[in-house]
């Protein structure tokens, strides 16, 4: 059964179906109907001599690219294909573009990259540390370059104790690559150099190609001396770079990375010799302090030097007894004069005198005490009399009221259902009790 769908829907779909099929695709054409609102995206179309598509830049990648597009330049570009659904055009997303005749470049370049860091030309392992200290190093370049002025001014004014040997070459053509290798493999089989400068200026893709070349690189890589690669401004790589030890961005960065500042070093050697002096004094100092430990045990070695020693701690053993002595006998006045003191205290006599002053200050409190208690104990019984009066039934009775009880079993009568005609009770009254008899119990 057939299905239904709108437009948005159907759009929707062949979007789907288009970015499924072609995720990602290079596509090389001439620029046309060149379009750069102040958006910032760059619109234009990409044509052959018989078709042409739609593309899109979005920024920010539109302004990163280091051309200018106009009308009838030959482009390589990358990108997704889409549909653009509010017209139903389908178009290219593009996320890199690049002139033509560079995108070949380009392409061989990453390919020859990806061929030898496969082969782990590449690897860090293989890298070659820097001497601490470069005394000679060989500067591969053009004699004419703008590159060889920047590294020599630099490396004259951070070190000029170096020795730089310039070795010639051409960085630009057919024959640079052949003659830079070959300058490579022979300044690395003199053995002279502690390291070697790889270097020149900025420029295009096809001018620095001579530093893309497979043996280079290969002959970078297999040197016994340190090789730096300086090869034309921070954004450039090239084959040298990935192969050599080390990369600097710049001609300028690489001096400074192979030699030391001379007022780091001048800086540095002060501080070493302000600690060597002060190392020697710290030893001068305790060699002094031995000699002094030695001449005061050669003293007390000496016979008058141990007679005097002896004599010291004799007298120093005389008057640590004498203190001690002294000590003792304080201690035993002391303790006699407490023994003395509690014979006096416990005395029978005087203990008598004290328990009979104690005695006698005892008893009017004693008899007080005792006629206090009885005042409070009355006070009590009276208060315990008034309430037992409050409720007994003798004085309820005293009132004017009587209890009644059965003659025959002395049981209290609370009510008329208790007793019958005829019964004699016994009624409690205020001054004794009367027999009475029941006529009617209702």
């Amino acid at each position: 059964m057939d299905h239904l769908l709108t437009p948005s829907q159907l759009n929707t779909l062949a979007r789907d179906l288009l970015e499924g099929a072609f995720p990602l695709v290079w596509v090389e054409g001439e620029l046309g109907n060149v379009s750069r609102p102040s958006s910032g995206h760059l619109y234009f179309t990409l044509k052959d001599a018989r078709a042409q598509v739609r593309a899109a830049m979005f920024r920010p990648k539109s302004q990163w690219l280091k051309f200018v597009p106009r009308e009838g330049l030959r482009v390589l570009v990358r990108g997704r294909l889409t549909l653009y659904e509010a017209r139903g055009d389908y178009q290219l997303v593009l996320d890199h573009m690049e002139e033509a005749g560079e995108g070949a470049l380009r392409r061989a370049f990453e390919e020859l990259k990806a061929r030898l860091q496969a082969e782990g030309l590449f690897d860090a392992e293989r890298k070659k540390p820097l001497p601490a200290h470069v005394r000679r190093l060989a500067v591969i370049t053009s004699p004419g370059g703008a590159a060889v002025r920047d590294v020599l001014s630099v490396l004259a004014r951070r070190f000029p104790l170096l020795e730089v040997e310039l070795l010639p070459t051409l960085v630009q053509g057919e024959t640079a690559a052949a003659q830079i290798t070959a300058l490579l493999r022979r300044a690395d089989a003199s053995g002279r150099y502690d390291a070697i400068l790889l270097t020149r200026g900025g420029g295009s893709l096809e001018d620095l190609w001579a530093f893309n070349d497979e043996q280079l690189a290969r002959a970078i890589a297999a040197c016994a001396t340190p090789v730096v690669s300086a090869v034309g401004h921070e954004t450039d790589f090239s084959l040298s770079d990935f192969a050599a030890d080390l990369r600097a961005p710049t001609p300028s960065v690489a001096a400074e990375l192979l030699v030391p500042d001379r007022r780091d070093l001048g800086a540095r050697l002060r501080h070493l010799q302000h600690r060597l002096a002060q190392r020697q004094a710290h030893v001068l100092n305790q060699a002094m302090q031995r000699a002094d430990r030695a001449a005061l045990r050669l003293q007390a070695g000496s016979p008058q030097a141990r007679l005097a020693l002896l004599r010291q701690r004799q007298q120093a053993a005389l008057a640590r007894l004498h203190a001690c002595w002294q000590r003792q006998l304080q201690q035993r006045h002391a303790r006699l004069a407490h023994g003395n003191a509690v014979l006096r205290a416990t005395r029978p006599g005087r203990r008598l005198a004290l328990l009979a002053e104690r005695l006698s200050m005892l008893a009017p409190r004693t008899q007080a005490a005792m006629a206090r208690q009885l005042q409070r104990d009355a006070l009590r019984l009276r208060g315990i009399a008034r309430s037992l009066e409050a409720v007994s039934p003798l004085a309820t009775v005293a009132r004017g009221y009587s209890i009644l009880t059965r003659a025959d079993d002395g049981a209290l009568v609370r009510s008329t259902t208790q007793v019958q005609a005829g019964d004699t009770l016994h009624a409690r009254v205020g001054d004794g009790t009367v027999d009475v008899q029941v006529i009617d119990p209702s």
